[in-house]
């Protein structure tokens, strides 16, 4: 009943797209996790315009850039602000709306929801509490980046925004070296010129791409060694909007000799147990571990 009274004073749910006014198909109780634009707002699915439309509510993280897209659309669902400054306040009034039969949906500034947005802990109590969760899918900054890139694409790792500070940046930096994969990262224009450098010193000069204003008017993809990403970089103003950086995976590391693992097991066994020495070896070299182990026990029966 109380869904009929609010939908009854805002009028009928619909929205506007290609000139045409739609009905929004009505949507089930729960909470709808809404994909939308990253820039070019012509990118927003048809589904996903039906149930914003057709939502009780819009969950967003910045009610400002939310309302811009609704109004663009025609959409006349009411908002409600929910970022990580207010979470831990909101969450219970939208977790009781939620267990009261309302149908929300939760949007970001732009892209997926809950990638780098307090998104996550709500999806996390809805479904604690036995409420549905329905993925809306549609655009994200990090696949589109990653497609422009031209790096290796079966295999990627989403880091993020790396820490603020060199040091501790480094420091994780150097905790990523080793993942073989394309790593991506968000970062701000003020820092770009940093991290790139910070990145070059710990990874060498990997391939590199920064991709800033995906989808936007002024959309550019750089792309080379981190090095000289770095420089150019430095050498500039700080740039302006969105960025994705994507690094190239490491290098296989080249084949360690047999004779080169026999050795190193030889010396670790002199203090180590079999397992710990062809577990040392296994993370110097880079060898698989099943195979250090069998060398190491072999070594191990030719000195009794």
């Amino acid at each position: 009943m109380a869904r009929e009274n609010a939908e009854s004073m805002r009028g009928p749910s619909a929205f506007t797209a290609l000139g045409l006014r739609a009905e929004a198909d009505p949507i089930a109780p729960g909470l709808h996790v809404v994909a939308t634009p990253i820039g070019n707002l012509r990118d927003i699915t048809l589904r996903a315009l039906s149930t914003l439309a057709a939502a009780d509510a819009v969950v967003a993280e910045d009610t400002r850039v939310t309302r811009t897209l609704l109004a663009h659309y025609g959409i006349a669902t009411p908002l409600i602000a929910y970022h990580e400054h207010n979470a831990a306040v909101v969450r219970p009034h939208l977790m009781a709306r939620l267990a009261a039969g309302a149908a929300l949906a939760l949007v970001s500034d732009a892209g997926t929801p809950l990638v780098s947005d307090p998104g996550y802990r709500l999806v996390a109590e809805a479904l604690e509490a036995g409420v549905s969760v329905t993925s809306v899918p549609g655009p994200s900054a990090v696949l589109a980046a990653l497609v422009v890139a031209g790096l290796p694409t079966d295999r990627f790792y989403f880091e993020g925004f790396l820490p603020p500070k060199s040091a501790a940046r480094r420091a994780r930096i150097a905790e990523l070296a080793a993942i073989p994969s394309t790593l991506v990262f968000f970062e701000s224009p003020r820092r770009i010129a940093e991290t790139l450098a910070d990145l070059a010193a710990e990874l060498g000069p990997r391939a590199g791409v920064v991709a800033r204003e995906l989808t936007k008017l002024y959309e550019t993809t750089r792309r080379g060694p981190l090095d000289r990403l770095a420089a150019e970089f430095a050498a500039e103003a700080p740039p302006k909007g969105e960025i994705v950086v994507l690094v190239g995976p490491p290098e296989p590391a080249a084949p360690v000799a047999e004779e080169e693992i026999d050795k190193r097991l030889a010396a670790a066994l002199e203090t180590l147990s079999v397992k710990d020495a062809a577990a040392t070896v296994s993370a110097e070299t880079g060898a698989p571990r099943r195979r250090v182990y069998a060398r190491a026990l072999a070594l191990a029966a030719g000195r009794r």
